[in-house]
């Protein structure tokens, strides 16, 4: 099973195996719904980075939307080290993807079976991070529900993200920025907004809509990043980035205005990181 790096591993029901050996029951809630959540983190030579506030965010989600419990924090942690194992991760960049959906649906419809047994997975495989400057728009079709719980937890559900991709790339650009349900900037499709303002590191505040990412969490926490209201059209001098736990990544125009970029993407996410 590991003698082949190219393939990509994932965990299931006791067993590790290739993506394409492995399944998941078609009446699951995570695939018939999207009633699921997951994390993504990521390992650089070798180590998971922020694995214990990755869990949180994950047993945190679960609760907001009333799910069990996920397995154990121990239980996990041990799972993730033996997966870079079996991945031949050791010395090496890569990414963890971890699953928790509400399980096989026992009806038709939404309504929840007490029931029925939450489903558990794990993806992983090598992943290099990417620091490469962007082009965005904001979307004129897709806004973020600052109200909804389901904001503020890292769900199966990125359809909303992908029509804004798609939105931005028929119009020749990478990504797309996202106002919130009031007009305000909040986050892109897959990571969250930083600007850089006069020495100042800014990112729209948690009850924006935006997702309340690792990344930008820790920047917080480390008092190097602070919450404030941010204009959707960028000011002279500003630098914009997309930060996610897999990126940094500057952004060079957004619509038809053109961006300074100063700042090493790289250098400044390490940092975050303390390697």
């Amino acid at each position: 099973m590991t003698e082949n790096k190219n393939e990509k591993l994932g965990w299931i029901n006791g067993h590790w195996g290739v993506f394409k050996d492995l399944k998941v029951p078609i009446n699951d809630r995570g695939l018939n719904f999207a009633d699921g959540i997951f994390e993504t983190i990521l390992i650089l030579n070798g180590i998971p980075q922020l694995l214990d506030e990755h869990l949180n965010r994950w047993e945190k989600s679960a609760s907001i939307l009333e799910m069990n419990s996920p397995p154990s924090k121990e239980w996990l942690i041990s799972l993730v080290e033996d997966g870079i194992n079996q991945a031949q991760l050791k010395n090496i960049n890569g990414v963890i993807r971890i699953n928790w959906t509400r399980g096989e649906s026992e009806q038709r419809g939404i309504d929840i079976s007490k029931t029925s047994l939450h489903s558990f997975w794990l993806e992983i495989d090598s992943y290099q991070p990417n620091f490469e400057s962007i082009s965005t728009i904001i979307s004129q079709t897709e806004r973020r529900n600052s109200f909804s719980r389901l904001s503020s937890c890292k769900t199966f559900s990125y359809n909303q993200g992908i029509q804004a991709r798609i939105e931005a790339k028929n119009l020749g650009f990478n990504d797309a920025l996202l106002l919130n349900s009031q007009g305000e900037i909040c986050c892109a499709t897959t990571a969250n907004i930083l600007v850089k303002r006069e020495n100042n590191w800014l990112t729209p505040p948690s009850n924006s809509g935006c997702l309340p990412g690792i990344m930008r969490q820790r920047g917080i926490e480390l008092n190097i990043i602070k919450e404030a209201l941010i204009e959707a059209t960028p000011k002279d001098n500003d630098e914009w980035f997309l930060i996610n736990s897999l990126s940094c990544r500057p952004i060079q125009k957004i619509n038809k205005k053109e961006l300074k970029i100063s700042t090493n993407p790289k250098e400044f996410w390490l940092s975050l990181l303390k390697i």
